[in-house]
Order: C-alpha cells, then structure tokens, then sequence
C-alpha cells in the first residue's frame, strides 16, 4: 500500500509540474495565401496515332474525333463545341448516317458537357462501324467505362492502349478498359 501511495504522490506531482501554466507568450504566424487566380488544370492528350488509313478522309474525320475525345478529356466544353463544329461537315460530305450527324449537331450547338457526353456516345458508336476495313496498318483501341451513365456503360475509340476517359475527364480519368482492338 505503501508502494501505491508513493506512486501515486509521484503522479500527482508530475501532473501539477507538467499543466503549470506557460509565462511564456507564443506568437502566431499569420499565414495568407492568394485563392483568387484558380491553379492551372493539368491538360491531357489522347496518345498520337500510329495507325494509317486507306482514305485520307476517313483518316480526317478520325483525327478530328480524337480532337472532340480530347476536348471532353479534358472537361472543355467550349473546345468540345468548337472540335465538334469542325467534324459536322467532314461527316456530311461522306453522307454518314443522320443519327450520328445529329448527335455531332448537338455537341457542337451545346456548352453543357453532359449533353456532349451523352452526344459522343453515339459518335463512338457510329466511328466504330465507320472505322470497320478503313485501316491500313496499325491499330486502334475500342475502350469502355462500366460506371459511364450511372453504370450503364459506354465505349469509345482510342489511338492508344492508355485509358484516358471522355466521359467522366479528370474526375475519373483512368476508369476503363480495352474491350477490342481494331484492324
């Protein structure tokens, strides 16, 4: 017992040494930090493309379908509608079908990302039947995100193995995988 009070006289004193009061004044380091200019956004590219075409055309509306998946890439609406612009034409030259043209109309006439993102769905789809016997050499990379429209799914072409997701951007960028290859 004797044991126990000594320690217990010990704790005692330790504590009222240890929460005595500090004389001392601490001075405060104001920090301020400038939120106003927002940092720079990474950018993104999809890989160049390796793969060579039997038509020169079809090789330019490929090439500008990497521009408008760059643009949604990178969650540019504003680019998206511009790169958008630029395929209309190219796609109503070689007369491809309305739906496809249509959703390339509205991604080009839309500033809401959403809109384009639903829109580009069906451009993937009409570029893969589009793309079937036009390559020479190389390949191309059908690729696919499970979660894209609230885990529905939905594909798209790319000129590279990488993932990089038109469909959700940099908020999921890696969310993806290769189904297919094209030849």
């Amino acid at each position: 017992m004797k044991n126990v009070s000594i320690l217990f006289i010990a704790f005692l004193s330790l504590a009222v040494i240890s929460c005595k009061d500090n004389t001392k004044e601490t001075e405060l380091e104001v920090v301020t930090v400038d939120n106003s200019a927002e940092a720079p956004k990474e950018a993104y590219e999809v890989a160049k493309m390796e793969a060579e075409f039997n038509d020169p055309k079809m090789e330019a509306i490929f090439n500008q379908y990497l521009e408008v998946e760059n643009a949604l890439i990178n969650t540019d609406a504003e680019k998206t509608s511009s790169e958008s612009s630029k395929l209309l034409p190219m796609l109503q030259e070689m007369q491809v079908e309305e739906p496809i043209q249509n959703a390339v109309s509205e991604m080009a006439e839309s500033n809401d990302i959403k809109v384009q993102r639903e829109n580009f769905e069906e451009l993937s789809s009409g570029m893969e039947k589009m793309l079937q016997g036009t390559l020479k050499s190389g390949k191309l990379y059908k690729q696919f995100c499970p979660m894209a429209f609230n885990n529905k799914g939905a594909y798209w072409i790319s000129s590279g193995k990488d993932i990089l997701n038109p469909y959700f951007g940099d908020k999921m960028l890696k969310c993806g995988r290769v189904d297919s290859e094209i030849q």
